[in-house]
């Protein structure tokens, strides 16, 4: 199929990306593909709600379809009228051809049924069962028996099992002009308009295996503007202001909070604009990286496929016998993987990757 085959003629493609945030972010670059690989093409993508905030920024995707399906994690309770609603709402598109995009631990078959019966004629996913007439094209699964990719690189290899490809393999989102301006005006009100010596910081995290403890980044930030001099901005949801309060507390100065203040827009204008990022494993390490900003990511063996994506990073943890458990919550309790990891770790790694990276702005990065 490297030369497409039926797929060359699909003009109006469905993208399934049922998942969260950053899992839509690490599927840009296969969404690029797509839209890239046949011509007059256009790409609505299928997704969650937080997945649809993501999609509104990426570049290659012409229409947004928000569904929380019932098979997904996280999803509110559906009814049959919602799901026998969606299958209309595709139907009446009228697509030519669905990419599912999936990790590996998830079944792509109700996704296909769900385009088999809105009529979506061309299927493709990866797939250990045999899906019969669900899939057009099936991709037989390899992970994890035979090897792991990054995410990116999974989803990348799947559609081009249908000729799609592309020459950019970087994530691509754009913030909006207005969301640009607004970070700068914020930025100069802290005096940090033409400054390159500050960090973001971003503690949370949806998962609770994934977050390294707050005492010991009030320590890491302590180190950063006593010892290093650096000024540091944190940023988190509505829910994380009061984290995000304490670590100002702690450090006693040299830090801003815009935790609870930022829409999805002004985050990415924010950390392109940012000389680093601070994070554990979430969505925001993935925005960052789309817009070529360096990465100190504190990163939980949960899993080994979401480290950053083509920007300079360092990647921090504490090795375990217990690693890649694929868990929201520590099986073992003790989130050692994370937990012993010493904060002069972390100051290390980000003084090391600002000296490689402070000449070079993350929007040359990006461009590179």
């Amino acid at each position: 199929m490297s030369d497409g085959g039926p797929w060359w003629g699909a003009r109006k493609i469905l993208a399934v990306r049922l998942d969260a945030m950053g899992d839509v972010v690490m599927t840009t670059p296969a969404l690029r593909a797509l839209r890239e690989s046949g011509p007059g093409r256009r790409v609505t993508l299928l997704t969650s709600p937080s997945g649809a905030a993501a999609a509104a920024l990426a570049p290659h995707v012409d229409d947004v379809i928000v569904y929380e399906a019932p098979w997904m994690k996280h999803a509110s309770r559906s009814t049959p009228d919602a799901d026998l609603a969606m299958i209309r709402r595709i139907a009446a598109e009228g697509f030519d051809a669905a990419a599912i995009f999936t990790v590996y631990s998830q079944n792509p078959l109700p996704a296909a049924w769900l385009c088999h019966l809105a009529g979506v004629p061309l299927r493709l996913a990866y797939c250990r069962e045999n899906p019969y007439q669900l899939l057009t094209e099936r991709v037989p699964e390899p992970e994890p028996a035979r090897f792991v990719r990054h995410e990116v690189r999974r989803q990348l290899d799947l559609v081009a099992h249908v000729g799609a490809r592309t020459d950019d393999e970087r994530m691509c989102l754009a913030a909006p002009e207005p969301a640009r301006r607004r970070i700068d005006a914020m930025l100069m009100d802290l005096g940090l308009g033409a400054s390159r010596r500050w960090v973001v910081l971003h503690p949370g995290s949806t998962a609770e295996s994934r977050r390294y403890p707050l005492a010991s980044y009030a320590e890491v930030v302590r180190r950063l503007v006593g010892q290093h001099g650096l000024r540091v901005v944190v940023t988190g949801d509505a829910s994380e202001v009061r984290d995000a309060e304490a670590l100002q507390v702690g450090a006693r100065a040299g830090v801003a909070s815009l935790a609870g203040r930022l829409d999805l827009g002004e985050l990415l204008a924010l950390l392109g604009r940012a000389p680093l990022l601070i994070s554990n494993n979430t969505g925001p390490v993935h925005l960052a990286a789309a817009c070529g900003t360096p990465v100190v990511d504190l990163y939980a063996l949960t899993n080994p496929q979401h480290t950053p994506w083509r920007t300079p990073h360092r990647v921090v943890n504490h090795d375990v016998p217990c690693r890649y458990c694929y868990k929201s919550v520590c099986p073992e309790g003790h989130h050692d993987c994370l937990r012993r990891v010493e904060p002069a770790r972390v100051v290390e790694a980000v003084i090391e990757l600002l000296g490689e990276t402070e000449t070079i702005g993350p929007s040359a990065l990006h461009s590179s």
